[in-house]
């Protein structure tokens, strides 16, 4: 990722928040954003309900694969910890290390992904969900991960400006 890269990209991003009247339309925006910031094979949005302790997708870049629909228990494992106490990103870079948390790693290796990177994303003290970009094994290198902070914001602002569109 370049400098003016970036600035492209984050330039496309605020246009698209700013005429978007369509929540998947924030969501791609994002999408478009962590593809040049730190690139993904696949790319989900988790939001979550802490009163009814529950989280769903709510975007998907492979709809057929990884649908939206439905929501689970909140699984309070290590990498509920890593996530929601240490507020840290978490990463896991073989399929191995996927399938310790995630029971769906055979979906995720089938579509030629063995790692991950998922992003927490925190409004007002509050875990409001998570930005989940997967690649082939090993590709959420330190640098790369270092490069997701870039995605910070970007990633509160789409949730905020879903939570305007589903008021509207």
């Amino acid at each position: 990722m370049t400098e003016t890269n970036f600035a492209e990209a984050l330039a496309a991003f605020d246009a698209a928040i700013a005429t978007t009247t369509e929540v998947e339309g924030v969501w791609k925006a994002l999408q478009a954003l962590a593809d040049v910031v730190v690139g993904a094979k696949l790319f989900t949005v988790m939001k979550l309900d802490w009163a009814t302790e529950v989280s769903g997708r709510t975007y998907t870049s492979h709809p057929d694969a990884y649908p939206v629909s439905g929501t689970k228990p909140i699984n309070r494992t290590h990498w509920f910890d890593t996530i929601h106490i240490a507020r840290k990103p978490f990463v896991a870079n073989t399929i191995k290390d996927i399938a310790d948390v995630f029971p769906d790693h055979e979906t995720i290796w089938a579509l030629g992904c063995g790692s991950v990177l998922n992003w927490p994303v925190f409004v007002g003290d509050k875990l409001v969900g998570t930005v989940n970009m997967l690649h082939e094994e090993h590709f959420y290198t330190p640098l790369r991960v270092e490069a997701a902070n870039h995605l910070s914001l970007a990633a509160k602002t789409a949730f905020l400006a879903v939570e305007h569109l589903e008021r509207q």
